[in-house]
């Protein structure tokens, strides 16, 4: 695990994340098909706009993604660039991955059906066009506990979890069924990144 930092563009670059490209531009950049992790960077240092409706999709089980302003307002952290932070697993036959997810995630905020809740509060953001998704593939590692230690580092530097980020999730090192256990009593499973 890194020390603490605010997970800048440049701290993520450093650590080998790359792309840095608009939903928009993902087809044309050769998203790799491996698990891994990713995250979504707002370029813009200014205090956002926020859409009183979600451009993304309805969810066939949960309805419209929309909240409002106010629940926006109380998620956003001052002074960070990192608004979401997501996995991507390969998935039982090992085909998904974080082109497929990524896919996923860009379908969703362009009003298409997809199955990608988390990190909706993005798509609320009056500059989603220009935000920037990065990717991390983590062969040997779980993508799970990469995001899990990617959330705690950022929840240390800024005392929150990041913007679109609405569960912790999972413990480093927890299995999905112990995670599971823990986080959603009776409910299934935690809201997925």
């Amino acid at each position: 695990m890194y020390p603490a930092t605010g997970l800048t563009r440049r701290v993520l670059e450093q650590r080998g994340f790359r792309g840095f490209v608009r939903f928009d531009e993902l087809a044309a950049r050769g998203v790799p098909g491996e698990a891994g992790v990713y995250a979504v960077v707002r370029p813009a240092k200014a205090h956002p706009a926020f859409a009183p409706r979600s451009t993304a999709g309805h969810h066939k089980r949960r309805g419209d993604p929309s909240v409002t302003v106010d629940e926006l307002l109380a998620a956003w952290v001052d002074g960070a660039s990192v608004v979401y932070i997501g996995k991507a697993s390969a998935g039982k036959d090992g085909r998904r991955g974080l082109r497929k997810r990524l896919d996923e995630y860009r379908r969703h905020g362009a009003g298409g059906a997809a199955a990608h809740w988390g990190g909706r509060y993005i798509w609320q953001l009056e500059d989603a066009p220009a935000l920037l998704v990065a990717w991390l593939p983590t062969p040997g590692q779980d993508p799970g506990d990469v995001e899990a230690g990617l959330i705690a580092e950022f929840v240390a530097f800024h005392g929150a979890r990041p913007f679109a980020n609405r569960n912790k999730g999972r413990r480093p090192g927890a299995g999905r069924r112990e995670q599971t256990q823990a986080h959603a009593p009776g409910t299934g499973t935690p809201e997925s990144g």
